[in-house]
Formats: structure tokens, C-alpha cells, sequence
């Protein structure tokens, strides 16, 4: 696998991303972005098993990983642009947009800003972004968590995440490399801004938006991070999207059960090519 390392400088840093395009001109495009606190290393097994069947793309979103310093004061929009930027900058058009959490919502807005622009969108372990299907007390919940984090000690704080985000040994040690990462301040501030970000993207005023590509849902049976089940039951009954159950794994389903995701992933992206 011949995987290359890029940066972008954007207006509040520097973006890192990684690419593998052994599968040559022509080839599909696959773009996997990572949750919040989590970088690119989490999508390492699907990095590997699409090496030389499908061109690859990786980021650190901007205040992840190696993306940093980077100043957290951008929209979920700006996110989005962001996005962009890097895909041109890599010259991955038409990409299948493969979003975890976090992933899944910047996609979306890509999606909402760019439409024609991605040929699919895999959601694993997100949520939808449309204000209908949130109830008004979690909205505000998200814009207040960063006093909870902030009580927590970092002692427990890891072993909390690192459990609550995974169900296998390999998941879980990855989680908890990411949070080894970050100083605990650090930790705080990022987490407590994205779920602030996601909270003033669900209620943008004027947000109507349709996924104007074929689309799919995978969500971990395990997933324990807020109401992903629910929301994921939600969404393919109010949107149509088909959903996946990851069996036996947590809200990284992707590190958990790789063998199996990468599957769906195959099978879609066939699809979405042979139509």
C-alpha cells in the first residue's frame, strides 16, 4: 500500500490527509473521515482492505490528530468547505463520502452545499442532521457539556471512552490511543465544541436538505453513545435509507468489526459504480 501524506493550510491551520491511489486513474473514490477526538488512524483497516480496489482518502478533520494547531471557532458549513478544499486539493471527485459520528454529520453538510457532488454517503454510527428528528431538551444538552467533561478526570475519562466506544480489544485501544493524544484541556475543549458545533448545525435556520445520492446506514447492535440506535431507526424510517446492523460491535463500528463493514462498503460502492 503506497499511502501518501499531505497538509492544506487553512485559515486556522494546517489540515492533514492521506491518500492511496494504487487502484489508478478511473478508479472509484473512497473518503473516510473520522468522529470527534478520533483521527485518521481509525479507519486503518478499510485504508488497507481498499488499497489497489478503490483510491483512498484520509483526514485528520481540522483540531484532530496532526491537524493541529487549529482554531475552533468554524460552523459545521465552514467544516464542510473545508472538506472540500481537501478533496480538490487531492483530486478525489465524485467521492463515496464515509462518515463515522461526527464524519457522518460534516458529510451531510457537504452533501447540503455541494449537491451532485458526492456519488455515495455511508453514515457509521451517526445521525441525521435534520432538525425534525431531535427533541429540544438534547439540542440544548449539546451545548452544555463542557462543565461535565471539564468535572471528570482524565484518569477516568479514558477508560470511560475508550469503553463506551468500542467492544474489542482493538477498538478500545485505539480510542484510548486517540485520547493519549490530547492533553485533558485539550480533550474538553474539542469535545465540548463539536457537540456545540452539532447543536447549532441541527437548529441553522433554513437547513432543508435531501441526500441526493444512494446512501446507507450502518450502526453498531452495541452502540452505546447517546441515542445513535434510535436515531438510526428514525432515519431509514423517515428517510428511506437502508440500515445495517453492525453485529457485535460499538459506536466505532468500523474498528470493531472491519471485516464486516468493509463488506458493506465493497457491496455499495459496486452498486453505486454499476448503475
Amino acid at each position: 500500500m503506497a499511502v501518501q501524506e499531505y497538509a492544506i493550510q487553512m485559515q486556522g491551520g494546517p489540515i492533514r490527509y492521506w491518500t492511496d491511489t494504487d487502484a489508478g486513474e478511473g478508479a472509484p473514490w473512497l473518503a473516510f473521515l473520522p468522529g470527534l477526538t478520533a483521527d485518521h488512524r481509525l479507519f486503518d483497516r478499510q485504508m488497507e482492505h481498499f488499497s489497489g480496489k478503490a483510491n483512498c482518502l484520509v483526514w485528520d478533520p481540522p483540531a484532530h490528530g496532526d491537524s493541529r494547531p487549529f482554531a475552533l471557532d468554524f460552523t459545521m458549513d465552514g467544516f464542510a468547505h473545508m472538506l472540500h478544499d481537501v478533496l480538490a486539493d487531492a483530486g478525489a471527485t465524485k467521492p463515496v463520502l464515509v462518515g463515522q459520528s461526527m464524519g457522518g454529520y460534516v458529510s451531510q453538510a457537504f452533501i447540503d452545499l455541494y449537491p451532485g457532488e458526492a456519488a455515495g454517503f455511508i453514515s457509521v454510527d451517526s445521525a441525521p442532521l435534520k432538525r425534525k428528528y431531535y427533541p429540544t431538551w438534547e439540542v440544548k444538552f449539546l451545548r452544555h457539556t463542557k462543565g461535565m467533561y471539564q468535572a471528570i478526570p482524565m484518569s477516568l475519562l479514558k477508560p470511560w471512552g475508550s469503553w463506551g466506544a468500542a467492544e474489542t480489544k482493538y477498538g478500545r485501544e485505539l480510542m484510548r490511543a486517540f485520547m493519549d493524544s490530547y492533553t485533558k484541556q485539550e480533550y474538553v475543549d474539542l469535545a465540548a465544541f463539536g457537540y456545540r458545533l452539532l447543536a447549532d448545525a441541527i437548529e441553522a435556520p433554513g437547513r432543508v436538505y435531501d441526500i441526493d445520492c444512494p446512501a446507507l446506514l450502518l450502526c453498531g447492535e452495541k452502540d452505546h453513545a447517546g441515542d445513535v440506535r434510535p436515531f438510526n431507526r428514525k432515519w431509514t424510517k423517515g428517510e428511506g435509507i437502508p440500515l445495517v446492523w453492525v453485529p457485535g460491535a460499538g459506536h466505532n463500528s468500523n474498528s470493531d468489526k472491519p471485516e464486516f463493514v468493509n463488506r458493506q462498503i465493497e457491496e455499495f460502492v459496486r452498486q453505486v459504480f454499476a448503475a
